[in-house]
């Protein structure tokens, strides 16, 4: 079978999984779980096959005219480079865990058919995104991921959190929709096509008319599905939905689609100088923005959400000083660890009855209750933290080292602007990074207090996919030599400045952390005394952690000591904490700035409707039914009176005839 074949089975095979799994869901439950999991497994190792027949080399293009539209044809068409390769088998992968992990974390969901279904559908978009050669084929699987999320992440949608949360995603990513949109459109009349190779090559003889309009504008479509500033506020709400789908969204699908579409059009938007800056700057404040509310969240998807949205801004940064290899090898690498971080996450709630931090550094021995989940997550906090030899240290110091050499004039790729913004940003958000993973860690893991509740062994599906995922997130590093040939080339290994200096802002912000972590846990334990046993779910409702989905999966929420948690966060960042645990109010802002005057618009035009279009209206009809009673009244059925209407009439023409001559004659 040739590739191109091959290549086409791997988005069309999950499809058709979908399409299966909702039409037998109700009829024949015993199909659903292999109809979720076969399907994607065969995409996963299909793209595997097609990843080694391309080999990094020259890269595999067909096409054919789906239909005629004129002056810019829109063509069915596959462009595969070593870029596209990998990020398939990752999405693959990736997914294949979640269907996987799926089927123990909610096996007793009446939903599950319906949701397995859908993360089909997701994986299928999202492999259309990464294999697709002409950007209308790429735009389709572009939206069907944002109908896909909106449907996984609204899955509890009896809760009001998950519908706001649903609705929520769906409206910021379409925002962002609106003006790439429009870029599209833009680029494509420049290059005369839709294809990604012609698109690359009238950039390559400069034919782009507006090429700073466009990139902007592109710019904006990506800050949305790939939560950067100030677009991201979805991304945290999302995590109403349940774990396995944050794992999927976070990792391999949807979120990464952005960073994914700057890297295959990287030169469209490197013919723009002032696109990189603004890229970078967006980079930056999303990176140290995103970390500092990371370490003043409670629940530990949310911790993991604002690490995600501080990661891609990782991989946006790479794009801004192009160096597409630097942000595509981070983006392979996080969506291994962060895989494994929110699948491992979901087992602790599933294990500990909660998803708050504050109630679990209250119970003691959760780490002993679910050790697969522990070393597992160690080994990811750990690549998170970028802590050598971990995969996230070898993917994070390539963007440091890509910034670093255009900061100082090695690299002519981008403005020198742009390296620095990503550099230093890039170096503090190490420190920050470092300093929430500790924190997450510590809470999770190393809580004091009453027992943590032992109900068994968590289940294989769920355990054996963790452990899994964890041989690439410490060894996939490792690969960075022979990586670097899959993409441009550019070398992938660190550099000995920027290893010292994300290693050792990376040291400094885990050992102050757990400095700050005794201290609170010394006060805490001279503070408390004795402690009234509560419910988990009460006790952490101060941070208002619990989502819809700890009722769903979770066990019957343990008695744990009620009182103040031991939070290094809370040190660390003094009167920011609030702040930043609230988003720093990035969502009342928008509120007044937005939501607000458009409702306040909609209700001015609503008056406008009903008290003044409506009073003409209605007028016109009043006027009209008036006119007819008066008519009405005129038609008697006397003949003698229509003869004297008329002869009155006629008198009246006569008259007004004999005045209208004389006037006209003394004139």
């Amino acid at each position: 079978m040739s590739t191109t074949t091959l290549a086409v089975l791997v988005p069309l095979l999950p499809f058709l999984g979908a399409v299966a799994g909702l039409l037998l869901g109700r009829s024949a439950p015993g199909f659903v779980r292999p109809l979720a999991i076969l399907p994607t497994l065969a995409a996963a190792v299909l793209a595997v096959t097609v990843a080694v027949r391309q080999g990094g080399g020259q890269p595999i293009s067909t096409a054919t005219e789906l239909t005629p539209t004129g002056s810019v044809p829109i063509d069915l068409s596959l462009y595969i480079d070593g870029f596209a390769a990998l990020v398939a088998v990752l999405v693959g992968v990736v997914a294949t865990c979640v269907q996987l992990y799926s089927t123990a974390y909610l096996r007793e969901d009446p939903r599950y058919p319906s949701y397995a279904a859908l993360v089909s559908l997701f994986t299928s978009a999202m492999l259309l995104v990464v294999y697709s050669g002409d950007l209308m084929v790429l735009l389709v699987g572009w939206e069907v991921m944002g109908i896909c999320s909106y449907f996984l992440v609204g899955h509890y949608w009896e809760t009001e959190a998950a519908r706001s949360a649903s609705l929520k995603a769906f409206l910021v990513t379409k925002l962002g929709d609106v003006p790439f949109l429009i870029g599209l459109f833009a680029l494509a009349t420049d290059a005369g096509s839709f294809r990604i190779t012609k698109i690359l090559g009238t950039v390559a003889a400069g034919g782009l008319d507006h090429p700073t309009l466009i990139a902007l504008l592109l710019i904006a479509g990506v800050a949305g599905k790939s939560a950067q500033f100030p677009l991201h506020t979805w991304l945290p709400d999302a995590m109403a939905g349940p774990t396995p789908v944050s794992a999927l969204i976070h990792a391999a699908t949807m979120v990464a689609a952005g960073v994914y579409f700057v890297a295959r059009l990287l030169p469209v938007f490197a013919a723009s100088a002032a696109a990189l800056v603004v890229m970078a700057a967006m980079a930056a404040v999303t990176m140290v923005g995103s970390a500092l509310a990371a370490l003043a969240q409670d629940d530990i998807k949310r911790v993991l959400a604002y690490s995600t949205i501080g990661q891609l801004a990782y991989m946006t940064g790479a794009l801004a000083v192009g160096d597409r290899g630097a942000a595509v090898f981070h983006l392979l690498s996080h969506g291994a660890f962060k895989a494994l971080l929110f699948l491992g996450a979901g087992v602790i709630i599933h294990a500990a009855g909660t998803n708050s931090l504050a109630a679990m550094s209250r119970m003691d021995g959760l780490a002993k209750r679910i050790p697969d989940a522990f070393w597992t997550m160690t080994i990811a906090l750990l690549a998170l933290a970028a802590i050598p030899p971990f995969a996230g240290f070898f993917s994070k110091e390539a963007v440091l080292v890509a910034a670093e050499q255009t900061a100082t004039g090695h690299s002519d790729l981008a403005p020198a602007t742009a390296g620095w913004l990503v550099l230093i940003a890039g170096v503090l958000t190490a420190l920050l990074t470092a300093a929430y993973a500790a924190r997450l860690w510590l809470m999770a893991f190393r809580g004091r207090g009453a027992a943590a509740p032992d109900h068994g062994k968590e289940p294989f599906a769920m355990t054996g996919v963790l452990w899994l995922l964890a041989i690439p997130s410490v060894a996939f590093g490792l690969a960075a030599d022979s990586i670097a040939d899959w993409f441009d080339g550019r070398a992938l290994t660190p550099t000995l400045a920027t290893s010292v200096l994300g290693t050792g802002a990376a040291v400094i912000g885990a050992m102050l952390t757990y400095a700050l972590w005794q201290r609170a846990n010394a006060k805490t334990a001279a503070g408390v005394g004795a402690a009234v046993a509560v419910p988990a779910a009460v006790a952490a409702a101060e941070s208002a952690a619990e989502t819809p989905e700890v009722a769903e999966v979770t066990h019957d929420h343990p008695a744990v000591p009620a009182g103040p948690a031991a939070d290094p966060g809370k040190a660390l960042l003094g009167p920011l904490y609030p702040h930043a645990a609230d988003g720093f109010h990035l969502d009342a802002v928008y509120d007044r700035l937005f939501v607000r005057p458009v409702r306040g618009a909609a209700g001015l035009v609503r008056f406008l409707d009903r008290e003044v279009v409506d009073t003409y209206v209605r007028g016109a009809g009043s006027g009209t039914r008036l006119l007819g009673g008066l008519v009405r009244r005129a038609q008697t059925g006397n003949v003698q009176s229509y003869l004297s209407a008329l002869l009155a009439g006629a008198v009246v023409l006569a008259i007004a005839t004999a005045v209208l001559a004389n006037v006209n004659a003394g004139s």
